[in-house]
């Protein structure tokens, strides 16, 4: 959702400033322009200023406030579907900045699941971000960490910036090259 038309702040809301990721609080009544709304989180310009406002507070955007409810299994998962929910979880974290989810731009480098106990699993996720600078990695990362731990059969979430090997563009799928017209 991009629109041209502004969105009138209904109350205070907290807000991460894109790139550097400072949180800071949106005042009510300021005008709020929607750049990008995928994943679950709204990217908006306010004064001049780019922003990330999560999804749980879609209200203050005056907008419908869409539940992330745990996906719950209709009994025990194999492995193998459990790794397939991961990877489509993952699927639906996106940059602020980039309307490309992470893991077609190449920021996941490993996710390795543990059983911990039967139907119990402990995931550890290795990723990085476009440029090592960008103050952004703890909000995406948490996002990451709150995506795995919506799925019913992860206890635990934990996950890792890294910067070895640096992300390059020939990480991306060929999708979200040429979705970005890099092809």
């Amino acid at each position: 959702m991009q629109t041209n038309e502004p969105k009138t702040l209904t109350r205070d809301v907290e807000a991460a400033i894109v790139p550097v990721g400072t949180k800071v609080t949106l005042q009510k009544g300021e005008q709020a322009y929607i750049t990008q709304s995928l994943g679950g989180a709204y990217t908006v310009i306010v004064n001049g200023n780019m922003f990330r406002i999560a999804g749980k507070d879609a209200d203050a955007l005056g907008l419908a406030v869409v539940e992330t409810s745990v996906v719950a299994s209709s009994g025990p998962v194999t492995l193998e579907q459990l790794e397939k929910q991961v990877w489509d979880a993952l699927k639906t974290c996106y940059d602020p900045e980039i309307p490309v989810n992470i893991v077609d731009l190449g920021l996941i480098y490993d996710c390795q699941l543990t059983p911990v106990e039967e139907n119990r699993y402990q995931a550890e996720v290795k990723m990085t971000l476009t440029a090592p600078g960008c103050g952004m990695g703890p909000v995406l990362a948490q996002d990451v960490q709150n995506k795995l731990l919506s799925l019913e059969p992860i206890d635990e979430a934990n996950v890792e910036l890294v910067w070895d090997p640096p992300w390059n563009q020939g990480m991306m799928t060929e999708a979200a090259r040429l979705q970005l017209g890099l092809m």
